[in-house]
C-alpha cells in the first residue's frame, strides 16, 4: 500500500536508505552513508512530500520529492524487483509536472531503472558529498 509518510516513520526510512545506500553506491566508501544520515534528515526529509510503500506494516521503500525534484527513491535491497520502486516513481509522476533526479553513473541498475520510465540523462555533475560523478536526469511527461 501506498501512502502519506508520518512522523513516526522516520526512522525506518533512515534505516532503508542507508541500507539500501550501502548496497547500491559500493564504490563510495561506507563511512560516507553512515556519516550522512543526520544531513538526510534536515537537507531532503524534514522538506521533502515523503510517501512509503507499506506491506503488512514494513516498510519496503519510499520516495521523497522537494518541489519538482526526485530528492530519494530507495526500496530496502531484499525487496527490489517486486514493483516497489515502480509504484513509487509512478506516484511522483501523478505529482504532474516534470521531475527531475541526480542517479550516480556508476549506479547503472538505477541508470536503466530511470530510463524505463521515461526519464532521459542530461548533464554530467560532481556529487558534493562524495566526489563520484552524477546524472542529472528528467522526465518531461508528454502532452496529450
Amino acid at each position: 500500500m501506498l501512502r502519506a509518510s508520518r512522523p513516526q516513520d522516520m526512522e525506518e526510512i533512515v534505516e532503508i536508505w542507508l541500507l539500501a545506500s550501502l548496497q547500491a553506491h559500493d564504490f563510495v566508501d561506507a563511512s560516507c552513508w553512515w556519516q550522512a544520515q543526520e544531513e538526510l534528515r534536515t537537507r531532503y526529509l524534514d522538506h521533502a512530500r515523503i510517501w512509503v510503500f507499506e506491506e503488512r506494516g514494513e516498510l519496503l521503500g519510499f520516495m521523497a520529492l522537494v518541489d519538482d525534484f526526485l530528492a530519494a527513491l530507495f526500496v530496502r535491497p531484499d525487496r527490489q524487483g517486486r514493483g516497489v520502486g515502480h509504484a513509487l516513481l509512478q506516484e511522483a509522476k501523478q505529482q504532474g509536472g516534470e521531475l527531475h533526479t541526480r542517479v550516480f553513473v556508476e549506479n547503472e541498475p538505477a541508470v536503466r531503472f530511470y530510463r524505463r520510465h521515461g526519464f532521459t540523462v542530461g548533464d554530467e555533475v560532481s556529487d558534493p558529498l562524495t566526489g563520484h560523478p552524477q546524472y542529472q536526469m528528467h522526465f518531461i511527461p508528454s502532452r496529450s
